[in-house]
C-alpha cells in the first residue's frame, strides 16, 4: 500500500471518530446519558454475531458486520434523524447520500468504492444480509426503549401503533425477532411504558 493510501486511510479513521459525538433518542441503559452512534454501531455489531441464527436465511455474518459498522457512519455529517419524525425524515435519503459520498471520498478509491457499495445496500434492503443487518438496526433501538421502561417513548408521545408500524420490517429479516419484537411491544402497552 502506497504512503498516500495509507494517509487517506488514517486520515478517514480519524474523521469517523466524531461518530461518537452524534447522539441519538435512546438512552444507554441505566444512564441519563443518550447513546451514541459509535456505541450504537458496536452494539449492533455483536447483536449480529450473538443473533445471525435467527435471520429467515443463512447469512454471511462478516458481510452483515460491515454493514452494521458502515450505515450509520454518514450521521457525521448527515446528523441523526429520530425515527418518528416524519418532517425530520424528508430528504433524510439525500443528506445521506451526500454525506456518504463526502466521507467515503476520504479513502483511497477502490475501499470508497466498495464502501458506498455496501451503504447502500444496507439503504435498500433488498438482499437476506442487509434485510437482516436492518432488523437488528430496528430491534435495538426497541430493546432500549423496553428496559428503560419506555423513557424515550413516552418523551416523545410514541404510541403502539408507530412502533409497530415503524418494526415490521424486522420481519423482513427474522420472523423470529419480529415475534420476539411484538411482544415486548405488547408488553409495554400493558406496562404503560408505551401509549396504546
Amino acid at each position: 500500500m502506497s504512503d498516500d493510501n495509507l494517509s487517506k486511510q488514517i486520515g478517514f479513521l480519524v474523521e469517523i471518530d466524531k461518530l461518537k459525538t452524534v447522539f441519538r433518542r435512546t438512552y444507554v441503559l441505566g444512564t441519563d446519558r443518550h447513546e451514541n452512534d459509535a456505541e450504537h454501531s458496536w452494539h449492533l455489531a455483536l447483536m449480529a454475531l450473538v443473533l445471525c441464527e435467527y435471520a429467515n436465511k443463512e447469512v454471511d455474518v462478516s458481510h452483515v458486520l460491515k454493514m452494521v459498522l458502515l450505515h450509520d457512519i454518514v450521521e457525521i455529517y448527515a446528523g441523526d434523524t429520530f425515527c418518528y419524525d416524519i418532517e425530520g425524515n424528508e430528504g433524510k435519503a439525500e443528506r445521506e447520500k451526500q454525506a456518504a459520498q463526502k466521507l467515503y471520498s476520504l479513502l483511497p478509491a477502490v475501499q470508497k468504492n466498495d464502501f458506498i457499495v455496501i451503504w447502500e445496500e444496507f439503504e435498500k434492503g433488498e438482499t437476506t444480509e442487509s434485510r437482516f443487518a436492518q432488523s437488528l438496526d430496528r430491534l435495538m433501538p426497541l430493546l432500549h426503549n423496553y428496559y428503560s421502561e419506555g423513557r424515550a417513548w413516552r418523551e416523545h408521545g410514541i404510541t403502539r401503533q408507530q412502533v409497530l408500524q415503524r418494526n415490521a420490517h424486522i420481519a423482513d429479516g427474522s420472523w423470529e425477532l419480529w415475534k420476539f419484537a411484538q411482544e415486548l411491544i405488547n408488553d409495554s402497552v400493558e406496562k404503560g411504558y408505551l401509549l396504546p
